[in-house]
């Protein structure tokens, strides 16, 4: 468990690079508001994939990978509609929160008992 955290504060490190590389030299990002958007999209991404992880590799007393697919797609989705309303896309942002709450509805439909 401890690889994991380990792990996971070095991708989040990369994370906070990668938007702040973002913002400033690159200027893909024209609003320095927008970074922490993307770190919550990013971070929710990367929450996903540890949920592939835990798939391959359960752990004892350990939350299941059902709620940790629920909660990276609700850090992607509230990440993805912020990052998309601070451009004034609103409908985009509604769209992005009904993809997530369809992927929620899939991922407790293939649930296993």
């Amino acid at each position: 468990m401890a690889e994991r955290g380990l792990l996971s504060f070095g991708v989040f490190l990369v994370i906070v690079v990668v938007s702040v590389l973002l913002y400033q030299p690159l200027q893909i990002i024209t609003d320095w508001t927008l970074i922490l958007p993307l770190i919550l999209l990013l971070s929710g991404i990367w929450v996903v994939v540890l949920a592939g992880m835990k798939v391959a590799v359960p752990q004892k007393y350990e939350l299941g990978p059902f709620n940790t697919v629920s909660w990276g797609l609700l850090l992607a989705a509230v990440g993805g509609a912020w990052f998309l309303l601070g451009y004034g896309w609103w409908y985009y942002s509604v769209v992005v929160i009904l993809l997530a709450v369809a992927g929620m509805a899939i991922a407790a439909s293939m649930k296993r008992k």
